[in-house]
């Protein structure tokens, strides 16, 4: 089956697509990757959501405008993935959307939003979508994340020691793959870095590109403290978080009674935050490697941080391994789309904390109606990256 997973993150800069010939083979499932593309949201679009995320509020009219700006902008995507990446030919689309709101009170997940209407995507491609992939696991008792342990599980098991998967994308989490896998959000990535970055230059940037002010900036002790104190840090996974509560009001906070921080120690210090809070989640459960995706490992300067944090402990990213890194998340999206598809679970209850695991998602029909599934099938025991 020919599958394209589509991909906008916390960091909503972008649209990632990713195609993949996914076949089951026996108890494996084999993964020929067929390329990917990237496009940024346009400046409307992208200010349209940053405008209407927490702690700002908004109207049911905007939400609606949304779900069909994000919904049309990933059917361009995805147009353009089926002619560029696919020959003009896909078996099934399969989009995350752009996540909103993520609704945890007490650690507990009560629902999760992701806009991006699919019946554009379909309409645009005559090809079936896959989207809503996290609601069901949140319905199931689950956190709806991180939804990429499955595949990390699948595909590191067997690895000796303790790999951990580490996804550095606004959020960042990770996947523990020994034992009975557990998987959690860590804290902020590049949350709030980019959203410093934007306020400290009027909109003119919206990240560190190449760590340029982090490097030259040093750590605010006090701050880094406090940072450092937040109560979701010392939680127990299963949990998630999000921009619901790693933003800019959030550091405001932080900063109340501080003397004026400059521009520079502000980026520094959060980058720090990021790989203390990531090398503190992987010292708790004895990783002995850690193997890295998302858009944070562009970020020199974070990954130097991360690696004297962990200190003896590898860092490597998944492309030593085999998978793209840029494009891990909508690969693996794609890969969850296939098992909705042939009616196959897409969590690990002891990953996301669900009660059991479920066939996530919904379907839009394409002009031909569902996808077309081999009869039969059995969940796969593992990943082979080909």
């Amino acid at each position: 089956m020919r599958v394209i997973g589509l991909m906008s993150g916390t960091s909503y800069d972008a649209i990632d697509a990713a195609a993949a010939d996914l076949r089951l083979d026996g108890d494996e499932l084999v993964l020929t990757p067929l390329g990917m593309l990237s496009q940024p949201y346009s400046d409307d679009l992208r200010a349209a959501v940053a405008g209407s995320l927490p702690p700002a509020s908004t109207s049911m009219e905007q939400v609606c405008r949304l779900d069909t700006g994000i919904g049309q902008a990933f059917a361009d995507v995805a147009r353009q993935a089926v002619e560029q990446l696919c020959g003009g030919y896909a078996d099934l689309i399969v989009s995350h959307g752009q996540t909103v709101f993520h609704w945890v009170e007490g650690g507990t997940v009560r629902g999760t939003l992701q806009l991006g209407q699919p019946a554009w995507i379909a309409e645009a491609t005559g090809i079936p979508v896959v989207s809503d992939l996290r609601a069901r696991d949140v319905a199931a008792g689950g956190q709806g994340a991180p939804l990429v342990s499955i595949i990390d599980v699948l595909w590191l098991r067997g690895r000796s020691g303790v790999p951990i998967a580490l996804n550095l994308g606004g959020i960042a989490n990770i996947t523990v793959v020994h034992g009975e896998p557990v998987a959690f959000d860590t804290g902020p990535a590049n949350a709030l870095i980019d959203a410093v970055v934007a306020e400290l230059t009027g909109g003119r940037l919206g990240f560190d590109a190449d760590g340029a002010m982090a490097g030259r900036g040093r750590v605010y002790p006090e701050l880094f403290e406090r940072l450092l104190a937040e109560p979701y840090y010392e939680r127990a996974a299963p949990k998630s978080t999000g921009k619901e509560l790693f933003n800019l009001s959030y550091l405001a906070r932080a900063l109340e009674g501080l003397p004026d921080v400059p521009a520079d120690d502000l980026v520094a210090t959060v980058t720090a935050l990021t790989a203390r809070t990531v090398a503190d989640a992987v010292r708790r459960y004895g990783g002995t490697e850690v193997i890295a995706s998302g858009g944070g490992i562009r970020n020199p300067v974070l990954m130097h941080l991360l690696a004297g944090e962990l200190g003896a402990v590898p860092l490597r990213s998944t492309d030593e391994l085999g998978l793209p890194s840029a494009a891990k998340e909508a690969y693996a999206f794609a890969v969850l789309g296939f098992l909705t598809a042939h009616g196959l679970g897409g969590t690990v209850p002891s990953c996301t904390g669900a009660r059991h695991s479920s066939v996530l998602g919904s379907i839009t029909p394409g002009l031909r109606g569902l996808p077309e599934a081999e009869p039969d099938v059995r969940p796969p025991v593992r990943l082979l990256i080909q």
